[in-house]
């Protein structure tokens, strides 16, 4: 088909096989070639004759199309990732977009398409800038042949320009409308290397720079860093600007251990954004090192040496005391030992060694000297941990109440020992405590969904009544007097059970009981594990939130405070529950490190990578996105540049198809003139009466001029 003009063409529709139309012609040029060689009379008739059939036999008719003319798409996309919230970025965004909107929308042939690009969110949220993938899904039910072109409105800090900015040809003119400014600076922290985990009370190294962009004679030689690690008090550490630093850090405590790192603001700074990072070391033990001392024989004590050693972590040191308190007679003790009992390498050259010191059922007595037991309680002060399981003697003048460590245990002895059933239960402060919160899989009482074990737990037969003079009572036993009852004294952590049956839950008496998570939570928290905190502020980011937990043993309805990456301050109200954890979460819009913060408190969460590309280099550049332009004919403006500075959009023109899309001052969205087809109407050109008619003239004619 040949097109004639716009809505017309010729067509044709032979009457025979194109093969048998070929050889006609054939035979025809060679007879008009031998009568042509004759020098024969008639050859022009000839010539015309033949014409005219085959212009008879092409049956050649006038094509008329109905055509209704499409409008071009324009997109736009609106770069709304973090480093927009820059200086004047956001508010020069907005302007030009509204120039934009109102110069596009009233320009009859084109359709305006905006879409809106933030950052990815694959292995985390907010790593990087994604504006093509926005691009080309914006055009993916276009056809190519009606965009008029793309503008990008961005810092051009955009990540995911091809390699080969040719294979983006076919979307029209790509152009970038810059929202920055010239020459811009900013100061930046980088994590080289941060470690995973190290050993509890050992040493890590991380690896840290600070850079200044540009770099420059006119930069600084030197920076402030600032580390905070968990809450403690923060240490600040001069540091050389471009070179990598090594940072010494004590791993504090088993689990993660948060570290955050901060500079202060460099000679020339976009943004506080990337001047800080954080990173988590798992605190690993080594071995968690226990001491159990049994005061007597008892149906319980196997119970706490399985419980222990039942962990591959746990190096246990177990001794039990079998002289009785009645037995007096003047043999030596070394006498009457199968191992000789170490008291002063335990209590007093390695008591720091351990991690946990228990006494189950133990009574005064001539094995321990009163200097030994002022020992243990000055290690719980200086930071230790101790757990006291309570036997019958605990009511009597042999009770270690009576000696140092009354200063450290929480209950007071009544005098009593209640001999009656009772099942153990949470208090209220239990329930929201993280050592007995949800223990038993019961919320008000009843079973939880799923929960296989539909008894409540088994019954204890014995209690020692005490009045806690401090601490928190977690579990009640018999007539709803104290049971456990935790306590922090100094640095360190106490714990005590007012009672020697927790075997009974061990052996599975009517049921059994939790006693194995009882211990292993009881032993953490005495270590100061973080995840058992009674009273902390947590944050974590879950998909695209930011999820804020706060523990505590009281309802508290205070909101907290959240900072985000570009320092945007946000109230976030949180909803107690029963577990004594009040949440909250918000969308996590930026990358980088969010604080939050509740009075004295502090936590901190790392949305996306640790340091990423969003946040890496922040000022404004035409080189990413210039080799695009040039592939596909756009070009690159400055918004500062424009009339007012602000806003300030380039002449926007129509270009024809392969002209030139750009050029001082002004830009060019292609013009493609596509349409669709209504309706077609054919109207021969040769009719075939007048097709013959003419034919039968030729040959009379061209019959006369021979016979002359």
């Amino acid at each position: 088909m040949m097109d004639l003009f716009s809505g017309l063409s010729v067509s044709f529709e032979p009457l025979l096989p194109p093969w048998l139309l070929v050889i006609l012609a054939l035979l025809s040029l060679l007879g008009l070639a031998l009568m042509a060689w004759r020098r024969a009379r008639g050859l022009t008739w000839r010539a015309a004759t033949l014409a005219a059939l085959a212009l008879l036999l092409l049956d050649p008719a006038l094509i008329r199309e109905d055509r209704h003319p499409l409008k071009d798409v324009a997109v736009v996309v609106v770069d709304t990732s973090a480093s927009q919230n820059v200086g004047h970025r956001k508010e020069r965004t907005e302007a030009a977009l509204a120039a934009l909107k109102t110069k596009l929308s009233a320009v009859p042939d084109l359709d305006l398409r905006v879409v809106e690009t933030g950052t990815s969110t694959g292995g985390g949220k907010g790593e990087e800038t994604r504006a093509i993938d926005a691009l080309t899904q914006a055009v993916a039910d276009i056809p190519r042949r009606r965009l008029a072109g793309a503008i990008l409105l961005t810092d051009g800090q955009v990540h995911d320009v091809p390699e080969k900015p040719d294979s983006l040809a076919d979307l029209g003119p790509v152009h970038t409308l810059l929202t920055g400014e010239h020459g811009e600076g900013d100061r930046r922290l980088v994590l080289v290397r941060g470690p995973s985990y190290g050993i509890v009370g050992k040493t890590v190294t991380a690896t840290v720079r600070v850079e200044d962009l540009p770099a420059s004679d006119g930069a600084a030689d030197s920076a402030l860093l600032t580390i905070r690690q968990d809450g403690q008090p923060e240490r600040q550490v001069p540091v050389p600007v471009g070179e990598d630093v090594p940072l010494t850090i004590t791993v504090g405590h088993g689990g993660p251990n948060l570290l955050e790192l901060s500079v202060n603001a460099g000679p020339a700074e976009l943004s506080m954004a990337n001047n800080r990072t954080a990173f988590i070391v798992n605190g690993v033990r080594d071995r968690l090192r226990v001491l159990l001392v049994s005061g007597e024989p008892h149906a319980g004590e196997r119970t706490w040496r399985d419980l222990l050693k039942a962990d591959p972590a746990v190096d246990l040191v177990h001794f039990t005391i079998l002289r009785s308190q009645e037995k007096s007679d003047s043999t030596p003790i070394r006498e009457l030992s199968l191992i000789q009992f170490p008291i002063r390498e335990l209590f007093e050259v390695k008591l720091n060694d351990f991690d946990l010191v228990i006494f189950d059922r133990y009574r005064q007595r001539n094995v321990l000297p009163m200097a030994y037991l002022a020992n243990i309680a000055e290690y719980v002060r200086n930071g230790g941990a101790f757990l006291e399981a309570s036997g019958p003697a605990y009511a009597t003048p042999l009770s270690l109440y009576r000696t140092p460590l009354g200063g450290i245990l929480p209950g007071e002895p009544t005098g009593t020992v209640t001999e009656q059933p009772y099942t153990p239960s949470l208090t209220e402060a239990g329930r929201r405590h993280p050592v007995t919160a949800g223990l038993d899989g019961y919320g008000d009482g009843a079973p939880a969904p799923g929960d296989a074990r539909k008894a409540p737990w088994g019954r204890w037969f014995r209690q020692i009544d005490i009045v806690p003079r401090q601490g928190t009572v977690v579990m009640a036993g018999a007539n709803n007097q104290p049971l456990v009852v935790l306590d922090r004294v100094g640095k360190g952590r106490v714990a005590q059970i007012a009672s020697d049956h927790m075997w009974l839950w061990s052996r599975g008496f009517e049921g059994g009981g939790p006693a194995a998570e009882l211990l292993r939570r009881l032993a953490h928290w005495l270590m100061k594990e973080p995840a058992l905190e009674e009273d902390d502020l947590k944050a974590h980011v879950d998909g695209d939130r930011l999820v804020v937990e706060r523990r505590s043993l009281k309802p508290d309805a205070d909101p907290v405070e959240v900072r985000s990456p570009s320092d945007a301050v946000t109230t976030l109200p949180l909803a107690d529950g029963p577990d004594g954890v009040a949440r909250g979460a918000l969308a996590a819009t930026e990358p980088g490190l969010w604080r939050v913060k509740d009075g004295d408190r502090t936590a901190l969460a790392v949305v996306g990578a640790l340091n990423p590309p969003e946040l890496a280099d922040m000022r404004t550049t035409p080189d990413r996105l210039a080799p695009l332009a040039k592939a596909t004919g756009g070009g690159v403006f400055w918004l500062v540049d424009g009339p007012g500075g602000s806003g300030g959009l380039p002449d926007l023109r129509r270009v024809g198809p392969g002209q030139s899309a750009s050029g001082g001052g002004w830009l060019g969205l292609r013009a493609n003139g596509d349409y669709t087809v209504t309706g077609v109407a054919r109207v021969p050109l040769v009719p075939a009466w007048a097709g013959l008619l003419v034919l039968a003239a030729l040959l009379v004619l061209g019959w006369r001029r021979e016979g002359r």
